[in-house]
């Protein structure tokens, strides 16, 4: 599992653009800026749209006033999800939706999480985790159910 102090693996995302998916590298989201990156196992399920997405929303003024570049989110999800989620949540252009459709990225890491066993697939576990210039500086994993440990009030403490 990716620890304090690692780099980011090379990866690539989608993102939805007005012109429609286009590919995203770490390198892209990561390089020379100070990113707030939080993950959860998928789009509009309940503690995920409930709680953890809205919590970085309504607190990007905060952590942007803090010296953070960007705020994403990513999930095991395509990118047309990723997108009917963000203008869904109204975070449309506030935060970046990281489509990791295939898991790829999420395994890279050693934060993939297999819920077959619950109709899932493959997804990522709940985490959040602040990267300065590609290298990560904090790193919050939830052990249960809830987003408190990765959530914005964690980070927020954190930045």
């Amino acid at each position: 599992m990716i620890k304090v102090g690692d780099r980011l693996p090379n990866a690539t995302f989608t993102v939805m653009t007005a012109e429609g998916p286009k590919p995203r590298t770490t390198d892209d989201i990561f390089k020379g800026k100070k990113v707030v990156l939080f993950a959860l196992p998928g789009a509009f399920t309940p503690t995920c749209h409930k709680n953890h997405l809205p919590g970085y929303r309504d607190n990007l003024d905060a952590l942007k006033a803090k010296g953070v570049d960007a705020v994403a989110v990513t999930a095991v999800n395509d990118t047309f999800v990723m997108d009917a989620w963000s203008k869904t949540s109204n975070c449309d252009n506030k935060i970046e939706f990281l489509a990791d459709g295939s898991a790829k990225f999420a395994q890279a890491i050693g934060l993939g999480l297999d819920l077959t066993e619950r109709g899932m697939g493959m997804r990522s576990r709940r985490y959040s985790m602040l990267v300065d210039d590609g290298v990560v500086k904090t790193l919050n994993v939830e052990e249960g159910q809830g987003a408190e440990a990765s959530g914005a009030q964690t980070m927020l403490g954190q930045v």
